[in-house]
Formats: C-alpha cells, sequence, structure tokens
C-alpha cells in the first residue's frame, strides 16, 4: 500500500548527515612517544657508574677524563664559567673544588694559607666555588678606571663670548696579588694607557706604585709622588659588583695628598702603605704641602678586562659621550 505522505529532507541535514560517515585523520604526534621513558644523564667527573655508559661527543670519545682535568686546571675562573655552559659533564667536572681552592688562595694569598681555610669553614660552608662567587675580591686581570668630567670657562674669542669647555681624564689602577699596585692619572684612553700599564713602564709615562690592603670589602692605598716635596696619595675605597662575583665596581670613598719629609721616603721606599697608617685625613708631615682632601673627581671605577680593552665604550670621545655612569 503506497502511502500518499512524503517528507523531504532539507539540504542543511544532509551535509550533516554525511559528516558522520567521513574519517578524520589525526596528525601524528611521535614526541608522544617519549612521555615515561627516563633519558639517562651524563655522570659526573669521578663517579662510579654501574652500568658502562659511553658518550657519544666526539672530543669526550677522543679526549680523556684526565686531559680534560688538566686542561680545566689551566684556565681561569672567569673561562671556567663560560666552559661550564657547554654541556652538562663539562659542568659537572668544572665543580671539582680543586679548581676553585687554587684559585682562592690565589686571589686571597696576602691573607695566608691559614686564614682563609678558617674563613672557608666559618663563612661559606667549606666550599671553594661559594667562596670566589660570595667573598669580597679585587680583580687582576684587567683595569679599574675611573671617567671624570667637568666644565672650564674658556676664552673669549671672535662671536662667541661665553665659551666652556668639557675636559675628561681618567684614573687608572692596576692590582696585583702581592698586595702592589700600579696608578695613572692621564688624559688618555684606556687603549693606550693599557700597554704600559706595567712594573717596566718608563719616567715618562707617569706611572707610580703603591701597596694596598683588602679587609672585607674595604681597599686601603697609597702612593708616592717623588720629587723635591715628596707627596702621597692616600686612596680608601669600596669593593662590590653589579651581579655575583663579579667584583667589577669600586666606590671611591676618600682621595688624600699629604706631605712626607725625606726621612720618612728613605726609610720606607717599598712600603709606603705602613708610612702612613694611621694619619688623619688632614694630617702631613711637611708645612709646605699641606694636607687636601679632594671632593671632585670621585667617579667609582669600572672593571675593564684586558681582552675589551680595545672595544670599552670608555674609549669615545666627548663628543659621543659627554657623562658616564658607571652604575
Amino acid at each position: 500500500m503506497a502511502s500518499d505522505f512524503a517528507m523531504t529532507i532539507p539540504a542543511e541535514l544532509e551535509s550533516s548527515l554525511r559528516l558522520k560517515t567521513v574519517h578524520h585523520f589525526v596528525t601524528q604526534r611521535p614526541w608522544l612517544d617519549l612521555y615515561g621513558i627516563n633519558v639517562r644523564p651524563v655522570a659526573p667527573f669521578g663517579s662510579v657508574s654501574r652500568k658502562p655508559y659511553v658518550d657519544t661527543a666526539l672530543i669526550h670519545r677522543c679526549l680523556p677524563d684526565e686531559l680534560l682535568f688538566e686542561v680545566f686546571a689551566r684556565m681561569s675562573p672567569y673561562d671556567l664559567g663560560k666552559a661550564s655552559c657547554v654541556c652538562r659533564k663539562w659542568k659537572y667536572t668544572i665543580r671539582n673544588p680543586v679548581f676553585w681552592r687554587n684559585a682562592c688562595l690565589k686571589a686571597w694569598q696576602l691573607s695566608g694559607v691559614v686564614e682563609n681555610y678558617k674563613i672557608l669553614q666559618s663563612r661559606y660552608e667549606g666550599s671553594w666555588r661559594k667562596m670566589w662567587l660570595l667573598r669580597p675580591r679585587i680583580r687582576i686581570d684587567g683595569l679599574y678606571v675611573s671617567r671624570n668630567t667637568y666644565i672650564r670657562a674658556g676664552v673669549a674669542e671672535w662671536k662667541i663670548t661665553n665659551p666652556v669647555h668639557i675636559v675628561c681624564y681618567y684614573r687608572y689602577m692596576r692590582f696585583f696579588p702581592s698586595g702592589r699596585f700600579i696608578y695613572k692619572n692621564s688624559s688618555q684612553k684606556i687603549k693606550d694607557v693599557a700597554k704600559i700599564m706595567n712594573f717596566r713602564a718608563a719616567k715618562a709615562d707617569c706611572v707610580f706604585t703603591g701597596h694596598y690592603t683588602l679587609s672585607e670589602d674595604k681597599v686601603e692605598a697609597a702612593v708616592l709622588y717623588p720629587g723635591l716635596r715628596p707627596t702621597v696619595l692616600r686612596i680608601r675605597l669600596r669593593l662590590r659588583g653589579t651581579t655575583a662575583g663579579a667584583n667589577n665596581r669600586m666606590d671611591l670613598l676618600s682621595l688624600v695628598t699629604s706631605g712626607m719629609n725625606d726621612n720618612e721616603v728613605n726609610g720606607h721606599d717599598e712600603d709606603i702603605l705602613g708610612v702612613v697608617e694611621g694619619w688623619q685625613d688632614d694630617e702631613t708631615h711637611n708645612p709646605d704641602v699641606p694636607a687636601v682632601s679632594h671632593k671632585r673627581g670621585l667617579t667609582p671605577f669600572v672593571f675593564v678586562p684586558f681582552e675589551e680593552v680595545e672595544t670599552s665604550v670608555l674609549n669615545l670621545p666627548v663628543e659621543k659621550m659627554d657623562y658616564y655612569v658607571p652604575g
């Protein structure tokens, strides 16, 4: 029996019915297969592993651990920090306390081995690496530079009625682990001064030597200006860093010049700091040379490594950098 009732299906419903029979293709995700799989880490240097592990890196297969240890032993602490970022094995190898012990004993050799061991146990939990990062120390792999500028009135010429000049000069200090340092006050750029900042400099270079002591973060230094009226320059500094372990800034707390008599100069040529120890800021031993506490030119010192003296921003002229903020 035929029905006289007919129903028409809209086109929208027909398209939805076809979607039910369509097969959906899912994109393969191979990284999902790594879930739940433990990746074996590189064993630290000197550790004993139950199963033998072959490092796939070519340098580790060709270079034994003993030779790698000798290479790291001849690197500076700052180069060790860079090398620890190469791979995990180098990171664990460089954490060996032998590297940091040698660096600490050299940096604080004035304190003595016994005193350094006492400080290590009492303040830094026996970690040489922690001592290197947290204990204030003077860096010897570069120069400390203080850039100072001031405005000086000029002479009126032609149509310029009120001329002014920006004068720029630098204070340079290079320290040595033995307790000696080199000081120079000059208008020359750091790339030119770095070549003569050594004990072999000629008198014409106006490079003077002195002695310093480090107590916590305070630095006491003294340098002698020889001549008919010997003058001693006493410098007090505070050591700090922009990051942990950097020690790349020194605040100039005081700068005092005083006179000395001939007997003091002739009897203490080697250790001028011991002569002026305990002097007051207004004390002088030569009436012709009064004690002067300088209030200008006290810009903080910025540390510049030797490998950066050619590219440092401190080489820029006044026309391009009239004022420098050390930070």
